[in-house]
């Protein structure tokens, strides 16, 4: 650590329940923000936002999500890509079938349909850990990717499965340039983090890394684990879903099932490992 907290004495409970209670934290994070919204668009390319920084901040995203399922939970998920299409292809369906649907309001629906899907798939977390849970919501991978290649419902009854959108819009406002997707994504990212850094700071969140760090102690002074895995299982998918929906939506703009396949599970597991479980 490149600096502590001595000498910062706080006089109120206000200041010592600060999201970011070390005025380095607070600085760092006031400073990374201004680069990232006001720097990074005037001198980054094109290419650069378009092949390398819209990617990294959806898939930062899709790592909040994780990590609030895996690390702070402790709930062991290889089903996350399946999350990402559920979330994907359930805002597609409303983008599409519902006149004059905002992108916004699309985007949250498709985190429904992938919470939904998440808790479905959570169930086995009541009965099973580590291992055998990472195996029963790989399955989740293989349904979605079979009920999205097989029910031509969700596609528009198109034989491949592709599906394609055009013409987005945020407030009125296109959302064509490279720029202007990239403030898209990083908006939502900031807000959604912020939500989530204060959810784990919460009652629910203490709940989660109780259950984390001893189940059963954690049931024998009150704390239900079936209300702490399953949130945890919302919440995550949820995040999940929106992050699927913004790589089909911002980054991709056509895809097909397979453009989330098991590989995105996998390589947010490890980059929620490497960053820090937690």
């Amino acid at each position: 650590m490149f600096y502590r907290e001595n000498g910062q004495f706080k006089t109120s409970y206000r200041a010592d329940q600060q999201i970011f209670p070390i005025a380095q934290d607070r600085w760092a994070i006031g400073l990374l923000l201004v680069v990232a919204f006001v720097v990074v668009p005037m001198l980054a390319s094109d290419y650069l936002m378009r092949a390398i920084l819209i990617p990294f901040l959806i898939f930062s995203l899709a790592a909040v999500g994780v990590n609030i399922l895996v690390g702070y939970c402790g709930q062991i998920s290889l089903g996350s890509g399946a999350f990402m299409a559920v979330g994907a292809y359930g805002a597609y369906n409303f983008f599409v079938r519902v006149p004059g649907m905002p992108l916004v309001p699309a985007l949250i629906l498709g985190g429904l349909c992938a919470m939904l899907f998440g808790i479905l798939f959570g169930l086995p977390s009541l009965r099973v850990r580590g291992l055998y849970l990472a195996v029963a919501t790989l399955a989740a991978q293989f349904f979605a990717d079979w009920m999205f290649l097989r029910i031509k419902w969700f596609t528009m009854d198109t034989p491949s499965g592709s599906v394609a959108v055009s013409n987005l819009q945020v407030f009125g406002l296109p959302l064509e340039s490279a720029a202007s997707k990239y403030l898209f994504c990083l908006s939502i990212l900031a807000v959604i983090a912020l939500l989530a850094k204060n959810l784990v700071r919460s009652a629910i969140g203490r709940e989660w890394m109780a259950i984390r760090d001893m189940d059963v102690a954690a049931a024998v002074i009150g704390i239900r684990p079936m209300y702490a895995k399953l949130s945890a299982f919302a919440v995550s998918s949820f995040v999940i879903g929106i992050a699927g929906a913004l790589w089909a939506f911002v980054y991709l703009g056509a895809w097909e099932p397979s453009a989330f396949s098991v590989d995105y599970s996998f390589r947010l597991l490890f980059m929620v490992i490497i960053g820090g479980l937690g």
